[in-house]
């Protein structure tokens, strides 16, 4: 169903250097501003993904299908999908991920559902996905560095497997981790972040019907470089926070450490809600760039989808809680 429901720049014009208080961190946050940076760079001026970088994919392998929101935008092609992806695990070039990742291995798999629960259980792959029907869900997806997707996804609400494991009454958050395995994930061996990669949601947000478990793509099982076997979609959020390869959930009663937060509190903060009037340090985030259509766009509040979890942020400041 359609849910409707960069040339020189000194460092210290970036990020303050008390966040590099160390050879490790200061050696990360190069990496990590030169990639953002020249990603941010790339999408103002309005140049389209390569269609042809290695291990692609065109729309012509797959069925056509007529994939578009209410409000007429249609969704992204294939071949962008699924050759320009952020899966630092792999590489850190969004055009390189596809070629990384071919041969990542996706079955068997498990996921381990823990913590704050009644009935802790850890969940093959096949049976996991039988737990609710999966759905056709065509989400506009928003990365942080202000480029952005429409993306049909398929999976199930996270809420029903959670309702499998039925949360302790002081279950606040739940926390994702993924797979660390640096013979599969080379980048893994490099210190751009701490591995394994972790996000984080309040339980309110993980239940929210909005909130699934995607396991495949354009009516197709997820490829690796978007996520295989299942990974995490919440599309009122920037594209982080939807981790890729889940092994283990985890309800706690504190706010998780995530790892982009820990990676620099200053610009990736626990809720990362999509929101046009909350600048990144580094560039606005009041418009992006649409794969696939020249000119720019209005960033929507939560990114459209502010009718249906507005109410989850009632009273809160959120600037403050970004």
């Amino acid at each position: 169903m359609l849910i409707k429901k960069a040339d020189e720049i000194k460092s210290n014009e970036i990020t303050e250097e008390k966040h590099y208080f160390n050879r490790r961190n200061f050696l990360r946050g190069a990496i990590l501003i030169g990639t953002a940076t020249a990603t941010g760079t790339l999408y103002r001026t309005l140049n389209a993904p390569n269609k042809k970088a290695s291990g692609s994919f065109t729309s012509q392998d797959f069925a056509k299908a007529n994939y578009t929101l209410p409000q007429g935008e249609k969704a992204t092609d294939f071949a962008d999908i699924t050759n320009y992806n952020n899966y630092y695990e792999f590489s850190t070039d969004k055009q390189e991920v596809a070629s990384a990742s071919k041969n990542f291995i996706t079955h068997p798999w498990s996921i381990s559902v823990e913590g704050l629960v009644h009935k802790p259980h850890v969940f093959d792959l096949d049976d996991l996905l039988k737990i609710a029907p999966l759905e056709d869900r065509i989400y506009r997806h928003r990365c942080v560095e202000a480029w952005s997707m429409v993306i049909p996804w398929f999976g199930f609400p996270l809420g029903k497997l959670l309702e499998q494991v039925q949360p302790m009454a002081d279950a606040k958050y739940v926390q994702f981790t993924t797979l660390f395995d640096p013979k599969q994930m080379p980048n893994q061996n490099s210190g751009i972040l701490d591995w394994p990669y972790k996000e984080g949601l309040r339980l309110d947000e993980a239940m929210h019907p909005l909130t699934i478990l995607a396991a495949g793509i354009y009516g197709k099982k997820l490829l690796p470089q978007n996520g295989a076997p299942l990974r995490l979609v919440v599309p009122w959020k920037y594209g982080f926070k939807g981790c890729k390869s889940i092994v283990k959930i985890e309800l706690t009663v504190k706010q998780p450490e995530t790892t982009w937060n820990m990676a620099n509190r200053d610009e990736y903060g626990f809720y990362s809600n999509v929101n046009p009037t909350v600048d990144h340090p580094r560039w606005s985030q009041a418009t992006e760039r649409r794969i696939g259509e020249f000119g720019l766009r209005k960033t929507l509040m939560f990114n459209g989808y502010a009718d249906q979890v507005g109410n989850l942020y009632s009273g809160m400041d959120l600037a403050v809680n970004f």
